[in-house]
C-alpha cells in the first residue's frame, strides 16, 4: 500500500495547490472520441465520455461543456485506501455552500471548484489543515 491512511496525519499535512488554468466539464457521445491533448481526466460511461479538459481547448474544439472550474490538489500522498479523507473535507465546502468534484489520482485528489468560489474552497482548506495541527 502506498501513501498516508491516517485522518488526522492526512489533515495536518494538508497543502494546496491551484493550476491556474480554467478546466470544464464535457461529455462525448458513446464511441465517439477526442484526439486532441488538453485533456486532464477522461472517464467512459455507459452514456459516453467524460472529459476534464482547459476551457479554452474545449472552445477551440467547438465542444459544449459545462462546470467552470479550478482544479486544486491536494498536495499530500493520500492513500487509495484512506478513510474519511475526501469527506471530511466535501462535509466543509458543502456547508460552504461550494459544489466540488474530486477526483483521486495515484497520488493525490484534485478537487474542482467552480471559478467564483476558489478563494473559499482554499481558505477552508487552509483553516482544515491548521485545526489538525492544532489538535494533534
Amino acid at each position: 500500500m502506498s501513501g498516508e491512511t491516517d485522518l488526522g496525519a492526512l489533515l495536518a499535512s494538508l497543502t494546496v495547490t491551484c493550476d491556474d488554468e480554467i478546466y470544464v466539464f464535457v461529455t462525448l457521445p458513446q464511441g465517439q472520441t477526442y484526439e486532441k491533448g488538453a485533456v486532464k481526466m477522461q472517464f467512459e460511461e455507459a452514456e459516453g465520455t467524460t472529459l476534464i479538459m482547459t476551457r479554452d481547448a474545449a472552445e477551440a474544439s467547438g465542444l459544449a461543456y459545462t462546470f467552470p472550474s479550478y482544479c486544486l490538489t491536494l498536495a499530500v500522498h493520500s492513500s487509495l485506501e484512506a478513510i474519511g479523507f475526501l469527506a471530511v473535507i466535501t462535509r466543509e465546502l458543502a456547508a460552504a455552500q461550494i459544489s466540488v468534484n474530486p477526483v483521486a489520482g495515484y497520488y493525490h485528489d484534485h478537487l474542482f471548484v467552480p471559478v467564483a468560489k476558489r478563494e473559499a474552497a482554499e481558505k477552508i482548506l487552509q483553516n482544515l489543515q491548521q485545526e489538525a495541527v492544532a489538535n494533534s
